[in-house]
């Protein structure tokens, strides 16, 4: 079963000055290795996923999605959820794509393109969003290409919704970009790809990093 709560940002101005554009943050894992809510630990003034949320908030998308699905109560209770559009998936147990599954039943129809964003990856700045929506071009799938390697966030045009809606697993959003070989754009973006936070140590670092 999957609920749907909230209203889009900006429901009553679409984009004027470019695509129609929605962030989508997936935040609905179990924490299974952590032991507890990843998306409730102390993070900068509040908690990891209200430091995801208010990057996204920064890009001033035109709808801003989150996925919740464990502990989505205590999610509910603790996290400024103030403009975010909530999607409730209660078969978080089956990987991402169940999460992105349900997502898609509450994009704007307005939308022209889709941004991924992972909720347990505090290091995403609003400025590699604003590189990868710069550099993708009107390329259907568009990734960042860290110095290490590719990574999220993701960009997706609507072309691509059907397939993004078919997905399984954990690992479905790779298997697409690798299908599509030569036609995933690429965008160049300074440093490592960003820590996400799935053990204690994963954790530990990332508050370090941003300790400085």
């Amino acid at each position: 079963m999957h609920a749907v709560e909230g209203v889009a940002r900006h429901a009553g101005d679409s984009a004027v000055s470019g695509p129609f554009t929605t962030g989508l943050v997936l935040a609905a894992g179990g924490s299974k290795r952590l032991g507890k809510p990843k998306q409730l630990l102390p993070y900068g003034r509040a908690t990891l996923l209200d430091h995801v949320l208010e990057t996204a908030r920064s890009c001033d998308f035109d709808q801003l999605i989150c996925v919740i699905g464990g502990s989505a109560g205590e999610i509910r209770e603790t996290v400024n959820l103030d403009g975010v559009v909530l999607a409730t998936n209660d078969h978080f147990g089956e990987g991402c794509s169940s999460s992105i599954a349900a997502a898609l039943r509450t994009v704007d129809p307005r939308c022209d393109v889709l941004v991924l964003m992972l909720g347990d990856q505090p290091g995403v700045t609003a400025a590699t969003i604003a590189t990868l929506l710069a550099g993708r071009g009107d390329s259907p799938l568009a990734a960042c290409a860290f110095d290490d390697g590719r990574g999220h966030p993701l960009a997706f045009a609507r072309s691509t919704f059907d397939q993004l809606s078919s997905l399984h697993g954990d690992k479905g959003v790779w298997k697409l970009l690798d299908r599509a070989g030569d036609g995933v754009v690429d965008v160049p973006v300074a440093g490592a790809i960003p820590r996400g936070v799935d053990t204690w140590e994963d954790y530990q670092a990332v508050v370090a990093e941003a300790a400085g």
